[in-house]
């Protein structure tokens, strides 16, 4: 077995613990007009894109629903179909602007099973190149990403007008 390890996350995993609030519930109540503060890339009827601020790639972003629910088999039909609509457009976006050889797309469900926020679902969509991994992270504990995450968002955003 070979072990990935990601200790840049830790501040993330330390943070998540002692949140009293949900930030998946909170961004999206913010001004739609400043959504480029949150990160919002999308807001739909059911669900909205937001940037991962701990990303492990350069594009990654989350699709949730708006409703804080933790059980997948809560979600109605509407919010399932957008959701899935939104990741299809997620990927559609991130081609255009990253040009990526492939993608990561998963959701973890529950904190055994390495949700950093259990009890509101969302999917990540990584996009993934070849090479795109290297030592830095494992030498001297640090994630290297070529991009500011408002570079990232300024790409994206208007591949979701």
């Amino acid at each position: 077995m070979e072990w990935l390890w990601t200790p840049w996350r830790m501040e993330y995993i330390k943070g998540a613990d002692s949140a009293e609030s949900c930030f998946l519930c909170e961004a999206p109540n913010l001004d739609p007009e400043q959504d480029d503060r949150s990160y919002i890339l999308h807001r739909g009827r059911d669900a909205f894109v937001i940037l991962n601020i701990y990303p492990y790639n350069t594009g990654h972003l989350m699709v949730a629903p708006y409703r804080h629910t933790a059980d997948l088999e809560s979600l109605g039909a509407d919010e399932g179909l957008e959701g899935f609509g939104l990741l299809r457009r997620s990927v559609e976006a991130l081609k255009e602007a990253f040009q990526p050889h492939g993608f990561n797309i998963g959701m973890n469900l529950g904190r055994v099973a390495g949700a950093g926020i259990p009890d509101h679902l969302h999917f990540h969509v990584v996009p993934r190149w070849g090479g795109d991994t290297n030592f830095m992270p494992v030498l001297s504990d640090t994630k290297v990403l070529p991009e500011m995450l408002d570079e990232t968002y300024a790409k994206l955003k208007p591949l979701f007008a």
